[in-house]
């Protein structure tokens, strides 16, 4: 049995905020359709509990998979493996299958792409983790370093 640990690239605070705001309008505006057709069809107000507690299950549903898949880079001594980013191309990869490791922009965004063997990459946008750039860039090479078997000189 491998004890295999990973390194986990979380969302940034500025994207999971975003997130959470669509989320926070979503539970507004069913709030507010619930209260309009209390309103229209003269429910009593009891039924506006219907949309508080379907806030509370959302709001927890929400808190719960940011904490479980809250991760956007996962590295391990194997692989990687990339989840919450549209455009990815390969979601994931073994070391060994990564030809080289370049950083460049992308729709002015600032982005690794991982280039594999067989021509696919893999597009991972730094401002989406909570790290600083550069320490995101230094530690992909360690562990591409590891994947590879090779050592540091």
């Amino acid at each position: 049995m491998t004890s295999e640990t990973a390194t986990v690239y979380r969302l940034a605070p500025a994207v999971a905020a975003r997130l959470l705001g669509v989320v926070l309008c979503v539970v507004a505006v069913l709030i507010l359709v619930c209260t309009i057709a209390i309103a229209v069809v003269d429910l009593h107000t009891v039924f506006l509990l219907v949309p508080v507690g379907l806030t509370i299950a959302l709001l927890v549903a929400t808190w719960w998979t940011w904490r479980e898949k809250g991760w956007v880079v996962r590295a391990t001594d194997e692989g990687y493996r990339v989840q919450w980013v549209r455009g990815v191309g390969a979601a994931s990869g073994r070391w060994k299958d990564v030809e080289d490791a370049v950083t460049t922009t992308v729709a002015d965004a600032p982005v690794v792409v991982l280039r594999l063997r067989d021509g696919r990459t893999s597009t991972i946008p730094v401002e989406m983790l909570a790290i600083n750039r550069e320490a995101f860039v230094r530690e992909l090479q360690e562990h591409l370093q590891r994947g590879q078997g090779l050592r540091k000189s």
